[in-house]
Formats: C-alpha cells, structure tokens, sequence
C-alpha cells in the first residue's frame, strides 16, 4: 500500500485573504492569491497542497515488470519453458533407457550364472624337455655373452569342468619361456575344440633361435643349473570363443602365466613345482 506522510515543516493551509481594490491600487508590491478547485467534490475531497512521499515495497519493484514491458516478460518467459522442457524430456527418457538396459544385462547375467554355472578351466604343466642349451663350465668362465638356439618341447593339460560350456582354442595364439625376464623361445597352441567335462593333453614345441645370453645371465643359468633347480616362466595366451548350446561368444583371450622348476636344462628334465595362474581378457 501506498503510504502519504505530509511533511513536518509545510505550514497548515491558510485561506485566502480577500483584497480589496484600494489596497491593491495603493500597494506597488504584486499580490500572490492562492487558486482554489472550481467544483470541490464532497466525495473527493482536494488534499492541502504540500510535498508527499510515496513508499513502493520492495518485492513490488524488483519482481513485477512495468506495465509497458509485461507482455514482453510473459513472452520470454514462455520461451524459456518451452526450450527447457524438450531437454528435459530428452535426458529422462535417457536416463529411463539407460536404467533399463542395466537392469535388463544384470537380470541375463545373473540367469546365466544360475543356469550354466560357469567355472574356470585348469591349466598345468606335465613335461618339459630341452635341447640345445648345452652350457659347459668354459663357456660359463669366460666373460663374453653366449648366443644359443633352445629347443623346448612342453606337455601342457587343460581341463574343462564345466557341464554346459565348449571351448573353441583359435589360431594366432602365442606361447614362450623366460628365463630371468630372457625369452628362450616361443611356439603357439594347437587349434582345437574342448567339449564340456573333457581334460585335453597337448604338446607344443617352441622355438628360440640366436637368443643372446649375457654374461651375467649365462652364469646365473650354469648356476641354477648345478644346484639343480632351474626357474622358468611359462606364458601362453590364446583366443577362445566359447560355446553355450548352439551359441558362440565373440573372441576371448586366456592368459596362463606358470612358474615352473626344473631340475635342469636337458632332455629328462623333472619340474618340481609348478604354479599356474589363469586369467581373461574378454575385449
């Protein structure tokens, strides 16, 4: 609401103060009358003339827009709705498809778990025999590196405990030996399928040729080689796709890293232990 306050100092209104002819003949000073309204109207009466002060609140300044730039305001405003609500929109129905395939891989996952049972297959070494790395105690004295070409031919068994799952092995896989972080030689797995409940006995035969063996690493082989306990480093990696009834998955890799002991680098050699870890990459 509007508020009137009359100022403190204006003096109370005088009426006006007739003045007659002779006076105003006689006086060379000019006379200043006071006009009043024609027609005062009792229903609307005339405030005594002064200076008023009109206070306007606050929320009425700052929220509503003045009369000539109302329509202009509820204009933009109707477009700003109008643009925010098909965004809106927009990332709802995102979010909501977004949701439903998460729910709906995690409903397939979890039946397929329940219903195949998937397990890890077990990978082991059986056998090991080396050729060609021949190391004598003259050739392990002198101080010059020693560049060999090993043989190595490896019995490897894999076992499928699954009831419901096959295992196609693919080409291109990769098999090598290493010897303190030195790679001795390579090969590759044999191609072939696995049904389900089924123990697989493969030999490979892997390959080195003009591996250079330092100084350092010479000896530490001739080393290990009279204490009788060799250590190697088995890896294999190989794609796999894998068959559920009538269906194949997409190519899997399976890595294999085993650490093995032999008792030495020849024909007859023995492995005293093993140690095989086994992991995917499923991309």
């Amino acid at each position: 609401m509007a508020d009137r306050i009359h100022p403190r100092d204006s003096p109370p209104p005088q009426p006006p103060v007739p003045v007659n002819d002779e006076t105003a003949s006689e006086s060379s000073e000019p006379m200043l009358t006071l006009a009043t309204h024609p027609n005062p109207s009792p229903d609307k009466p005339v405030p005594p003339p002064g200076t008023y002060v009109i206070h306007i609140p606050k929320d009425q300044v700052y929220r509503v827009p003045p009369p000539e730039n109302a329509n202009r305001y509820q204009a933009l405003t109707r477009k700003s709705k109008t643009r925010r609500r098909p965004c809106c929109c927009c990332l709802c129905w995102s979010l909501g498809i977004l949701a439903f395939l998460l729910a709906l891989i995690a409903v397939s996952a979890a039946i397929f778990y329940l219903v195949v049972k998937p397990r890890a297959p077990n990978y082991s070494v059986d056998a090991i025999s080396v050729s060609g790395l021949n190391l004598t105690a003259a050739a392990a004295a002198s101080s010059t590196s020693l560049t060999v070409s090993p043989e190595f031919d490896v019995t490897v068994r894999a076992d499928n405990p699954n009831d419901k799952i096959g295992i196609y092995y693919e080409p291109k896989s990769s098999v090598e030996i290493y010897y303190d972080d030195v790679s001795l030689c390579n090969g590759a797995v044999p191609s072939f399928y696995q049904p389900s409940n089924n123990v697989t006995v493969f030999e490979t035969a892997l390959k080195g040729n003009g591996v250079v063996l330092t100084s350092t690493v010479k000896n530490s082989l001739l080393q290990a080689q009279t204490q009788g306990k060799v250590p190697l480093l088995l890896t294999v990696r190989a794609p796999v796709k894998i068959k559920v009834g009538s269906v194949k998955s997409w190519t899997i890799t399976v890595k294999v890293d085993c650490d093995i002991t032999v008792d030495g680098l020849t024909a007859n050699a023995k492995i005293f232990s093993k140690d095989c870890h086994y992991g995917v990459k499923i991309w």
